[in-house]
């Protein structure tokens, strides 16, 4: 089973992301070398619908969620962390 991690933007997300990027980034490119993170990325329009990241499992997407630079400087105004059973279509 998979996990999916969904963010909910700050207000002044525009503001903010920018200045914790470079910090952010490197957390995310560490989580995918080891094989934690599968894939993430933004919606059509990441102020009003936010992002979301495909982890391995869901102490991988917690252990994230909880050193995140993005959490932790409020980039992020809200999250939820789902468990997702992936279907492979042949």
């Amino acid at each position: 089973m998979k996990a999916v991690l969904f963010y909910e933007p700050a207000d002044d997300v525009l503001e903010r992301a920018p200045r914790h990027y470079a910090a952010h980034r490197a957390w995310l490119d560490e989580f995918h070398a080891r094989g934690a993170l599968l894939m993430v990325g933004p919606f059509g329009d990441p102020q009003g619908q936010g992002s979301m990241a495909v982890f391995r499992n869901r102490a991988a997407a917690q252990e994230f969620l909880a050193g995140d630079p993005f959490v932790e400087h409020g980039v992020v105004a809200g999250w939820e962390i789902r468990d997702w059973d992936e279907i492979l279509v042949p």
